[in-house]
């Protein structure tokens, strides 16, 4: 993980979330949408409103009445995995969709209209790691961050830095900045603030999972957040650790699907 504050600055710094290329919302996809919405809602607080009837049974997670994230539905007969996915804002998704084809990613769904919400597309980068394209409209994605139940920082975890952080630099324009301590992980930045991260970790990436964008939820307190998620039926993947930029843990809901917590330094 690298500087995660630049992601989840203060409230109200909606329009620099909503700048081409800024993670601006994350959406789950699961198996039991009643059951995860009780998980989380569990722990994080969230409480729960249901999305545009078009995309099936969706909801949209909400923090003190604001949007920080999305839970969907899968079909029986989709056996996907089950992962939180960020969504990159666009100001143009079917240029920024046909841009990812032309660099070797691919467009798995989309670019299609969320009814007034906004145009998205799912993609996967020439790795297989997958990722969304927001084009903003009456949905303007994540409402509020920098306290705990909200998106915190994502970070894509993948075999190698060099071209892959070259195919997003490409599509997004970011500018990339190396983290010191390791020589394959570097942060993306745009307009000189860091929003996102990629992390070379070789043959440590997950068998089962392949090349992924992880999110970090920022907690009050990652040791209390671990002991509420084993009760919850979730899973502890790696356990909490001191870092720079806070106490950070590895986990999993009770569909698989992982994500980090971050609890900031006091």
């Amino acid at each position: 993980m690298t500087e995660a504050r630049g992601s989840a600055g203060p409230i109200g710094e909606a329009d620099a979330r909503h700048t081409p290329g800024t993670p601006c919302w994350v959406s789950l996809m699961v198996h039991g949408l009643a059951a995860i919405q009780d998980f989380y809602a569990a722990l994080f607080g969230w409480e729960f409103q249901p999305g545009p009837p078009q995309l099936g049974p969706y909801v949209r997670a909400l923090l003190d009445g604001r949007e920080v994230a999305g839970i969907g539905q899968l079909p029986p007969d989709r056996h996907l995995p089950i992962a939180w996915t960020p969504y990159l804002a666009s100001n143009d998704v079917d240029l920024t969709a046909e841009t990812v084809r032309l660099c070797g990613g691919t467009v798995g769904v989309g670019p299609l209209d969320a009814v007034e919400a906004g145009r998205l597309a799912i993609c996967s980068d020439p790795s297989g790691a997958v990722f969304g394209i927001w084009q903003t409209a009456a949905h303007r994605g994540t409402a509020v961050t920098g306290v705990p139940g909200t998106p915190a920082w994502n970070e894509l975890l993948t075999f190698e830095t060099v071209n892959i952080a070259k195919f997003y630099e490409t599509v997004f324009a970011y500018e990339e900045e190396p983290v010191s301590a390791d020589p394959d992980h570097v942060t993306l930045h745009i307009d000189g603030r860091p929003v996102a991260a990629v992390h070379g970790v070789g043959n440590a990436l997950p068998r089962d999972r392949g090349p992924h964008w992880m999110t970090y939820f920022e907690v009050a307190d990652t040791d209390e957040a671990l002991v509420r998620i084993v009760d919850l039926g979730g899973h502890v993947l790696k356990p909490a650790h001191d870092s720079p930029h806070g106490r950070v843990a590895t986990v999993a809901d009770p569909e698989g699907a992982r994500f980090s917590l971050l609890q900031r330094p006091r």
